[in-house]
């Protein structure tokens, strides 16, 4: 088990590099001068040659490459461009909000994949599992960014009783000082009993909040039914039907046990998905995340943004597929 740890993060490394080397070469051959983007438009070609050195961009592309893998080392993602401010920094300020909506998507998925699944399977063949089936096709293979629109299209403009976009409204920030504590509003609002922010925030965290989460409970109703029903065909189910046992008593006491390996390694991977899902859906809702920072940062070619946005989703992939592939690992029959 421990080899087996060790070589699946040796890997992680392996891959977490590639993804460096791959992002630090195509930030150098996107067409733009981050010497004159930090500078600003107005600047003269002597100061464009002095940010060039500050830089380090006068140097070859090998001691560039060495100097920011030196940096990311010691856990520093440079500066950003259009702010000049550090970008570990402005992503702290950017990932609780994000962290919010996956988390949110994460617990529909738990809340309402799992029983639907389940149910799904005990009702072979039925019309509720007919309907389960056809929304977690729908949920899993519509556009986000098009079940986004038509959210706010039905619910802000035909029905008006959810907000478009943003966190919270602007009357709520004008009458009440929002609480910073883990960054994430829902929480801070409601440990400091401040009832009035949470119900503001919540109502503008539902729409989004439904948009991301729908591909992973459809995923997860889906894994969780194919499991289930895999697993009641098993000889040892049989034998336990011979002895006379409820079918409810078989499907959650012996069956749905050996279903949860393969749904909990479901989630955990869709919720590497999930985290990058948010940024369309972030840009759609105004929501300020890191799918808002994003979006700015590529529309003014701030590459060191970009490419620190791009390496903290890469090791937020790598740690939830190493989770999962422990997961795998502890099933003895994997192992052998």
């Amino acid at each position: 088990m421990g080899a087996y740890i060790r070589k699946r993060i040796l890997l992680g490394f392996i891959v977490l590099f590639g993804v460096v080397t791959i992002t630090f070469l195509i930030a150098r051959i996107i067409p733009s001068d981050p010497a004159a983007k930090w500078v600003g438009s107005r600047a003269t070609q002597q100061q464009i040659e002095n940010a060039r050195v500050e830089l380090g961009l006068d140097k070859p592309l090998v001691i560039q490459f060495a100097r920011y893998v030196a940096q990311l080392i010691k856990g520093d993602l440079g500066y950003s461009l259009r702010t000049h401010q550090p970008i570990t920094k402005e992503l702290a300020g950017f990932i609780p909000a994000t962290l919010e909506l996956v988390l949110l998507s994460f617990g529909l998925a738990v809340l309402i994949g799992i029983p639907l699944g389940i149910y799904s399977a005990k009702m072979k063949d039925k019309w509720l599992d007919h309907i389960s089936r056809l929304f977690s096709i729908g949920a899993v293979s519509l556009p986000t960014f098009w079940v986004a629109l038509f959210f706010q299209l039905v619910f802000y403009n035909y029905l008006g009783i959810l907000p478009l976009g943003g966190r919270v409204s602007t009357q709520t920030t004008i009458l009440y000082d929002l609480p910073k504590i883990t960054g994430m509003l829902l929480f801070d609002s409601a440990i400091t009993g401040q009832w009035d922010i949470f119900i503001d925030a919540f109502k503008h965290i539902v729409l989004p909040g439904i948009t991301v989460a729908l591909y992973p409970i459809g995923l997860v109703a889906r894994m969780t039914r194919s499991a289930l029903l895999e697993i009641l065909n098993e000889d040892y189910i049989t034998a336990v039907r011979s002895y006379g046992l409820a079918e409810s008593r078989i499907l959650w006491i012996f069956a749905l046990k050996n279903t949860l390996g393969p749904t909990a390694i479901v989630l955990t991977l869709s919720l590497g998905y999930t985290l990058v899902n948010t940024f369309l859906v972030e840009a759609i809702f105004s929501w300020p995340g890191l799918g808002n920072y994003v979006a700015t940062s590529v529309v003014t070619l701030d590459y060191p943004a970009i490419m620190g946005v791009t390496i903290f989703s890469a090791i937020c992939y790598i740690l939830l597929n190493l989770a999962a592939d422990i997961m795998i690992a502890l099933d003895p029959r994997v192992r052998l």
